[in-house]
């Protein structure tokens, strides 16, 4: 079968939630609807109060979907009937929680003329939380960190990583801790949310940065965009940003993508220490970030570039992204309809235009 044009491209995307800590979906939606204003937009949301299920522009239609850790063939199961209803051609997902269950479907998705662009296991596990200390050993600098999974541990290895040092979920979260106390409290809190391991790591004063990027699976970088945070939630999360020329981080970043091999998107987030200003790598998200629209301001838009490869189309390493380009979230009212709240929420769908190829 042949690779559809875009001009009927249908893209699915997760992650319609858009509170004060905004999943990527509309984002990434609003990034291919900026390069392909034909394309149809899928959002696969996981909640029926999901403020991106009912935004003008952004879904042309709306499935709510089972949580990955339901299974992976009930997650398939899904996607499948969804497939039938509305086609898909290329699949977008934009949360780390799904990635381990949308691997272990990727080829019966191909199957049925699903595409994605997506990192393998090993490239997965390896940014992994519990493992990205490892990357020390081929010259990315990483803080010092361990993995805990029992609180009785706990004085040996804040010895070991030393203090202050953050304590991170597998997943989300991460708190600072200045004594053992404070780790067996937020080891309480973590582990209850996001399970086992936490993660304890050396914590790095400093300025934070952020780098979005996708990789091509063969060791090179299509792109990539650096920004300084420069307004920040409670949660941490950045609510503001510019962008920023940074060598230094993009270096380290193309030597990130060549270590991993790293296929599709990915954040990478560091600390310029404040003291000597080296960069530090303190974590890698497996997926767009929430401000990825930024690319599309700075002449970058990589969430585009990811539906084009998935498609098998081949698109050239991009130039450095222009600095000096902000983005600044806001919060609205997003108006709806109890009736379209009750087809999402009774029927599990929601549509904008007539269903059709």
């Amino acid at each position: 079968m042949s690779a559809p044009t875009h001009e009927r491209l249908s893209v699915a995307v997760t992650g319609m939630n858009a509170t004060d800590n905004p999943a990527p979906g509309v984002a990434v939606i609003r990034a291919i609807r900026a390069a392909c204003p034909e394309c149809r937009a899928i959002g696969l949301a996981y909640g029926a109060l999901d403020p991106g299920d009912y935004m003008d522009g952004i879904a042309d239609h709306v499935y709510l979907i089972p949580y990955p850790s339901q299974g992976a063939e009930v997650f398939l199961e899904r996607l499948e009937a969804i497939h039938a209803r509305t086609p898909i051609d290329v699949f977008v997902p934009t949360l780390d929680a799904e990635l381990a269950t949308i691997l272990k479907i990727r080829a019966r998705l191909g199957e049925l003329g699903i595409k994605t662009f997506l990192p393998d296991e090993s490239a997965l596990e390896r940014r992994g939380k519990e493992r990205l200390h490892e990357l020390n050993r081929d010259g990315i600098p990483v803080p010092a960190a361990a993995v805990l999974t029992d609180p009785a541990h706990i004085p040996a290895l804040a010895e070991e990583v030393r203090f202050p040092l953050l304590v991170k979920g597998r997943f989300y979260d991460a708190y600072v801790a200045h004594n053992p106390a404070e780790v067996a409290h937020w080891y309480d809190v973590i582990a209850s949310k996001w399970g086992l391991p936490v993660i304890l790591q050396t914590f790095v004063s400093g300025q934070e940065f952020d780098v979005v990027g996708v990789g091509d699976g063969e060791g090179g970088l299509i792109g990539a965009v650096p920004m300084r945070k420069m307004q920040l939630t409670d949660k941490g999360k950045a609510w503001g940003g510019v962008t920023v020329h940074a060598p230094d981080l993009e270096r380290l970043t193309a030597e990130l993508v060549r270590v991993l091999r790293w296929r599709g998107p990915f954040e990478a987030e560091y600390i310029r220490a404040a003291g000597d200003g080296r960069p530090w790598l303190i974590e890698v998200n497996p997926r767009f970030p929430a401000w990825v629209y930024l690319s599309v301001g700075a002449g970058r838009n990589l969430p585009w570039a990811v539906v084009r490869l998935a498609l098998g189309e081949a698109v050239a390493p991009m130039p450095p992204a222009e600095p000096g380009i902000m983005f600044l979230r806001h919060s609205l009212d997003q108006i709806t309809t109890l009736a379209d709240y009750e087809a999402l929420a009774v029927y599990g769908e929601l549509h904008r235009e007539e269903i059709g190829p």
